[in-house]
C-alpha cells in the first residue's frame, strides 16, 4: 500500500481523501463542474463496509440521475418492538426503505465519479496532507481519519454499533423479504434492527459508547430471540459513530470535511448515508468554485437543522422509549415515521411544530422511568 501519495509536481484542483459516499459524491460534483479531481482511497472497491445499508428518501434523491441504485430489497413492511415486547407491524403502499450492500452501492458511486472525469487511486493511504498539491482538499476519510484531526472536528455524541451479516436459507429469506424489524432497546437511546438483503440478513444494535458489554449482550439476546444465533456470520464487526458538536469547524484553510469526517449524521437514528451524500455534493460544488465559506453556510442551512432536531428526539427517546413506541403505533405517529423515511417530511420540519417541540423538551428533561411501564 502506498503511503506518500501525490508528487508535489502533480497539481490538482481538488483532492478527495476517502472513497465512500461523501468522497465520491464530492468527486462527482467537482468533476462535473470542470475541476481536475483526484480521489485517494486506502482500500479497493468493491469492499465490505459495516453499515445497515438502508437508503431513505433523501439518499435516493441525492443519487437520482447519477447511478442505478443496486437494490438488494425494497421495504414496504415494518415491525416494531420495545425490548422484544409489544410487537406491532405496519405496511405501506410504496417502499419506505431501499436496502443496499455498501460494497455494491459505493462501487456504483465510484464508477459515476470516474465517468464524470475524476481519477480514483485505490490502495493509497493518506498519512499526511502535506504531500497533497491541491487547490482544495476534501476530507471524507471517516471520523477517526487524518482530515478530521487536521480540521479539529469536535464530537459531542459517540455511539457503538455492532453488526453481523448472516447468510440465510430460503425459508428464512422469504420470511424477511420486504420487511424490516426495529427494536427499541433496553439501554438508553439504543435500538436493534434486522435488514434483509437478498440471501443475507444484516442484524445489528447501537447504543452509546461506554456500554460495550451490555451492547454485546443486547445483540446476543436479539439474535437468540429470532432464532438467528446459530448462523455463522459472513461478517462480524463493530464501529463508532460520531456526531459533531454544533460549533465544530468544517474547514481549516483549504481543507474541508464532509460526511463522517465532519461528524454529520442524524443523532437519533444515527442515519449517515444521506448526510454523506448531501454534504459530499455540497463540498464538491464548493471546491470547484473555490467557495469554501459557502460550504459551511450550506451545511448550516441544509443539514444542521435535522441534526438539532435529532438531538432533541434522542434525549426524549432515551428517557421514554416505551412512550415513543406507543406513539409510533398510532396512525399519526406511523404516518410521520413513514413520511420521514420516504423523504416527504424531515425531522426538523416536524420538530419545528410548536406542540411537538414543547413536548420533546419536557420529555427530554424528565428521568427515564426504570420500574413503572409507560402507556
Amino acid at each position: 500500500m502506498s503511503t506518500n501519495l501525490v508528487p508535489v509536481s502533480e497539481r490538482w484542483d481538488v483532492v478527495v481523501v476517502g472513497a465512500g459516499p461523501a468522497g465520491l459524491s464530492a468527486a462527482y460534483e467537482a468533476s462535473r463542474r470542470g475541476a481536475r479531481t483526484l480521489v485517494l482511497e486506502r482500500a479497493e472497491h468493491p469492499r465490505y463496509k459495516t453499515c445497515g445499508g438502508g437508503l431513505i428518501g433523501p439518499s435516493l434523491a441525492a443519487v437520482a440521475g447519477r447511478i442505478a441504485v443496486p437494490a438488494a430489497d425494497r421495504i414496504d413492511r415494518l415491525t416494531f418492538t420495545h425490548d422484544g415486547r409489544r410487537e406491532f407491524s405496519r405496511a405501506a403502499r410504496e417502499p419506505v426503505l431501499t436496502m443496499v450492500r455498501r460494497s455494491e452501492f459505493d462501487d456504483a458511486l465510484r464508477k459515476a465519479a470516474v465517468e464524470a472525469g475524476a481519477e480514483v487511486r485505490q490502495h493509497t493511504a493518506v498519512r499526511s496532507l502535506a504531500g497533497l498539491n491541491a487547490g482544495v482538499i476534501i476530507g471524507a476519510d471517516g471520523s477517526a481519519g487524518i482530515t478530521a484531526r487536521h480540521v479539529g472536528v469536535q464530537f459531542e455524541q459517540v455511539d457503538l454499533g455492532l453488526e453481523v451479516e448472516l447468510p440465510v436459507p430460503a425459508s428464512i429469506r422469504e420470511r424477511w423479504r420486504g420487511r424490516v424489524l426495529i427494536d427499541w432497546g433496553p439501554l438508553p437511546g439504543s435500538y436493534a434492527w434486522i435488514f434483509p438483503k437478498d440471501d443475507t440478513l444484516t442484524v445489528g444494535v447501537i447504543a452509546s459508547r461506554g456500554q460495550g458489554g451490555a451492547t454485546r449482550a443486547y445483540l446476543k439476546a436479539f439474535l437468540e430471540r429470532f432464532g438467528l444465533a446459530g448462523i455463522e456470520p459472513e461478517h462480524d464487526s463493530g464501529h463508532l459513530t460520531r456526531c459533531r458538536r454544533d460549533d465544530s469547524p468544517l474547514r481549516r484553510d483549504n481543507v474541508i470535511v464532509a460526511g463522517d469526517a465532519a461528524g454529520l449524521l442524524e443523532p437519533w437514528t444515527r442515519e449517515g448515508i444521506s448526510f454523506a451524500l448531501r454534504s459530499g455534493a455540497l463540498a464538491g460544488a464548493a471546491a470547484a468554485t473555490a467557495d469554501l465559506d459557502g460550504y459551511e453556510r450550506s451545511v448550516e442551512a441544509t443539514l444542521m437543522p435535522a441534526m438539532r432536531a435529532g438531538r432533541l428526539l434522542l434525549r426524549a427517546f432515551s428517557a421514554h422509549p416505551a412512550l415513543f413506541h406507543g406513539v409510533l403505533a398510532t396512525p399519526p405517529g406511523w404516518r410521520v415515521f413513514r413520511r420521514f423515511c420516504t423523504g416527504e417530511t424531515s425531522l426538523d420540519r416536524e420538530v419545528s411544530k410548536l406542540p411537538m417541540r414543547a413536548t420533546l423538551n419536557v420529555l427530554g428533561r424528565t428521568r427515564r422511568a426504570s420500574t413503572s411501564p409507560e402507556l
